[in-house]
């Protein structure tokens, strides 16, 4: 059965920076599909990174780079399994070099915190009770 998957794509100040510190959050990098101006971040199955120097990515788009430093252009939600894989990621993240991101929100059936990663992109973990979902 066809997965239909997400491809993001980020510009990055850093190129070798942003793989290590994904790598260092656990996830793995696909030399097949990464140069010395992309590199491919494999975060599931279905769901892959791409990031890009700022010279690859305007081969993208015409429109203006926006600095996530200093502009939200996109926040990245991802699931997680237990309220301790939410901390667990967030902090990789933090010891990698990224930054806590807001408050933690703790709804009881839902538990979520967020991170920035080095070039500020906000990437959110959340925990849903799955008893919660299935209602």
């Amino acid at each position: 059965m066809y997965q239909q998957m997400i491809f993001v794509n980020l510009c990055v100040s850093d190129l070798d920076a942003s793989k290590k510190f994904f790598t260092e959050l656990g996830y793995s990098i696909n030399e097949q599909f990464s140069d010395d101006t992309t590199a491919s971040v494999v975060i599931s199955e279905t769901i892959v990174a791409m990031v890009h120097t700022k010279e690859k990515y305007a081969q993208f788009t015409k429109k203006e780079i926006a600095d996530s430093r200093k502009t939200s252009e996109v926040l990245i939600a991802l699931s997680a399994e237990s309220r301790e894989k939410v901390d667990e990621l967030v902090e990789k993240a933090v010891a990698a070099g990224g930054s806590v991101s807001g408050e933690t929100q703790d709804h009881g059936f839902m538990y979520g915190r967020s991170f920035d990663d080095l070039d500020g992109h906000t990437w959110e973990v959340v925990w849903m009770d799955p008893s919660a979902v299935e209602g």
